[in-house]
């Protein structure tokens, strides 16, 4: 059997064990890891990798801010200011949280200002007594969605350019702005789903009464000092400043600043280690080592090429972006974002080429999708770190993502083929 076959049946039964349950996730993921050595799939010497992993270490580092500033009270005197100007509903807050990750992510990375805003939602939802289930997962898809807005929303962006620089296509590469395009419209379009249609997919908040009762202690222990909260707040918008102007690697931000956090005082060493997720921190370690099994043996590679064959010699531009959209939605919910991105790039530009398209057109349609992994907690760091604050299942992504999804691909089949046309000399022509 190849490798790349073992990768796909090893990818279905951990898509069939996230899916129901069985048994937890993250401990999934740590078998899914070992499953891939026990394959072949990787070297021994990789299984844990992850846990060394850039975006593992950002986790924790900011885990242990986040935490500070609820121990602080930091978080609940920034929810309630949000409060005051948005209100106790849960909708307009909803709305206002959406708003501001959007737009922060649209220049910061979306799984920084996922991490910084987790404990001010927190602080939010036990000042407005509104589950957090109801707003932490509108976060990390407002987050998501912004993402898409700008060159650097999200790292991965660039690797179109990369892509298009190696094949030799240097001046066809993507401005800042350019995103902005399509990242705007899907933007509005999914915060209008989350409002209208999404929020009733969301876990019911009755559910979650015990467990706010549990924050409201929580913050009932705070110390409210204000020196404490000025330090702490000091601390943040250190970090966020240097994960803006990527003065630091990301990682490196979070974990001077949590290192910071406990040397001011702002958390004790005790509670900086307890307010690590660790569900968060084996879930996403435990993938990786999949996602680069899907690299490496040819498992992505091989589902890319099935797609291509399948769309014929002659396809629609619309076809070709609504297949090129699913098939790299399917593969991001279970690959990082960067890495369906990575494997997807260069087919893209080879599809173009034998179709007689525009590569900005088909590319920009694999950026997009690779960025909507909302129907599972794995696909994108921001969905994995509300998962375990947000008390969320896998399933309460799917049922919520999908629809989301399935938003942005419309969006996406009308928008794109307009901005970026297929075929631009024959648009030109016409015109």
């Amino acid at each position: 059997m190849s490798p790349a076959i073992k990768c796909l049946l090893l990818l279905a039964v951990v898509a069939l064990l996230f899916v129901t349950e069985m048994i937890p996730l993250a401990m999934t993921a740590v078998l899914a890891a070992v499953a891939c050595s026990a394959l072949g799939l990787v070297p021994e010497n990789q299984i844990f990798l992850g846990l060394a992993d850039s975006t593992v270490v950002l986790f924790g580092g900011m885990f242990v801010v986040g935490a500070a500033m609820f121990y602080t009270g930091l978080a609940q005197r920034i929810g309630g200011t949000v409060v005051k100007l948005f209100g106790k509903g849960e909708n307009s807050l909803m709305f206002g949280i959406m708003i501001i990750a959007a737009v922060m992510s649209a220049f910061l990375s979306n799984t920084g200002t996922t991490a910084c805003l987790i404990p001010v939602v927190l602080g939010i939802c036990a000042n407005a007594n509104i589950s957090k289930s109801r707003e932490l997962m509108p976060l990390a898809f407002a987050a998501g969605l912004g993402g898409t807005i700008t060159l650097i929303g999200t790292p991965p962006n660039i690797l179109a350019n990369v892509a298009l620089k190696a094949a030799g296509m240097e001046d066809l590469q993507f401005g800042f702005f350019e995103y902005a395009y399509i990242g705007i419209p899907i933007t509005i379009a999914g915060i209008i789903y989350m409002m209208f249609v999404g929020k009733y997919f969301l876990p019911d908040e009755v559910v979650e009464l015990g467990s706010e009762a549990e924050v409201e202690q929580e913050i009932e222990a705070t110390s409210n000092s204000p020196r404490k909260q000025l330090i702490c707040g000091l601390i943040m918008t250190g970090v966020i400043l240097c994960m803006a102007t990527s003065l630091v690697p990301l990682e490196l931000a979070a974990v001077v600043g949590a290192v910071l956090c406990v040397l001011t005082g702002c958390i004790t060493e005790k509670q900086a280690y307890n307010s690590i997720d660790w569900i968060t921190i084996f879930l996403f370690a435990g993938m990786i080592p999949v996602a680069n099994a899907m690299n490496s043996s040819g498992a992505g590679k091989l589902i890319a090429e099935a797609t291509v064959k399948m769309m014929g010699g002659d396809p629609s531009p619309y076809i070709v972006t609504a297949v090129l959209f699913c098939l790299a939605v399917v593969l991001t919910q279970f690959m990082s974002n960067t890495a369906s991105k990575a494997l997807l790039c260069p087919v893209g530009i080879a599809l173009s080429s034998q179709i007689g398209a525009s590569p900005k057109a088909v590319l920009m349609a694999i950026l997009i999708a690779s960025s909507c992994a909302f129907a599972s907690p794995v696909g994108t760091p921001p969905n994995t770190l509300v998962l375990g604050p947000g008390k969320y299942k896998f399933m309460d992504y799917v049922k919520c993502g999908t629809g989301l999804v399935a938003v942005c691909l419309v969006v996406s089949i009308v928008v794109i083929p307009m901005v970026w046309p297929f075929f631009p000399a024959a648009a030109g022509a016409a015109a």
